[in-house]
């Protein structure tokens, strides 16, 4: 177990060695000019999981969402996607700063889906007075609502209705490995009903950089020059893409591990009195847990304290903290992190 216990998010897992390894050892090429084998290896690969014709590797997955949506829309087009949605909430409002895309918000059910009556409903009839609807945005897992997952049969329900009214569907598939693994699904089958799809490597995958955005071959086309003008073009991006072959290879059937040790932190911390898990035990590795407000202590207080002890936390309210399993936080750790909520819910709170 490490010294420090980092459970803010899956972002922060580090490069196994097998991928350093293969860091120091990747032949590389200028990716800009379609010459980096390790990166178009990297991209092949992907869209096979995928489902898709081609990939584009990018530096993160919101540029890889913020290019999907640029991609489809123009400027004044409008998008539609839930309000506790990634690309909502925490992609800097990219795609309406920097593309000038009208942005729908519909409600998110506590399942990460949104009604398809919703759906149905947002979609503009042709008027001058509209913007033109063009693109539906889903996300697999949910990050916000706590690490749910998306089956097959919804995406597919949606990406039919989409399709039918003239849309196109984007699904911003960050831990989508997490979702299939927990389905016990091919992601291939999570994947299909959508047009274009973003996953990240850097999340539970443990590589240190990028995402991988994949598509038609004429969508990915018009994608790459998109990433060249945000200023995504990597050169020499081979060094990072062979970790993501590495992820890819070899860190996607142990997800499983991460799901079963956020569900046994999840019941540890579901025992201590003035805790609750705020959306239930959790579906993947995405943990979110609530402090009872009569107990006159914030998350973000929660948190000071706990960072004391080695333990970090993410805040995301007032009152709840999230906690990201993933490849380096073992048996240990989770014992450690229950403890040590135990011992910070039962000190007075005079001594806080």
């Amino acid at each position: 177990m490490a010294e420090r216990i980092d459970l803010r998010s899956d972002t922060v897992s580090l490069p196994t060695p097998a991928m350093r390894e293969a860091m120091y050892r990747a032949e590389v090429g200028d990716d800009v000019y379609g010459e980096d084998p390790t990166v178009n290896r990297l991209e092949a690969m992907a869209a096979e999981k995928m489902g898709k014709e081609a990939g584009l590797f990018v530096p993160s997955g919101t540029m890889g969402n913020l290019i999907a949506v640029m991609t489809y829309c123009q400027r004044g087009d409008e998008v539609i996607m839930g309000n506790w949605g990634h690309t909502f909430l925490s992609e800097g409002g990219g795609i309406s700063a920097l593309g000038g895309i009208f942005v729908h918000p519909l409600p998110n059910q506590p399942d990460g889906t949104i009604q398809l009556a919703d759906i149905f409903a947002a979609i503009r009839e042709p008027d001058i007075h509209h913007p033109v609807t063009r693109l539906l945005v889903l996300e697999n897992t949910h990050n916000r609502c706590g690490g749910m997952v998306l089956d097959s049969e919804y995406t597919r329900q949606a990406g039919d209705l989409a399709h039918k009214n003239g849309l196109h569907l984007h699904l911003d598939g960050a831990r989508i490995f997490n979702a299939a693994v927990a389905l016990n699904q091919l992601v291939i089958d999570l994947a299909s009903p959508a047009d274009s799809i973003t996953f990240c490597l850097s999340k539970g995958l443990c590589a240190p950089v990028g995402s991988v955005l994949c598509g038609s071959i004429e969508f990915i086309k018009q994608a790459r020059r998109i990433r060249k003008q945000l200023g995504g073009g990597m050169r020499q991006a081979g060094v990072l893409a062979a970790a993501g072959i590495v992820a890819l290879e070899q860190m996607v059937n142990r997800l499983c591990e991460d799901h079963q040790r956020a569900k046994r932190l999840a019941e540890g911390l579901a025992n201590i009195g003035g805790l609750y898990l705020t959306y239930g035990i959790p579906a993947s590795n995405l943990l979110f847990v609530s402090i009872k407000p009569d107990l006159n202590l914030t998350a973000g207080d929660a948190a000071a304290s706990l960072r004391l002890e080695g333990i970090l936390v993410g805040v995301i309210d007032e009152f709840t903290l999230r906690l990201a399993l993933h490849y380096w936080i073992d048996d240990e750790a989770v014992l450690k992190t229950i403890s040590t909520f135990e011992k910070l819910i039962r000190q007075p709170v005079k001594d806080r």
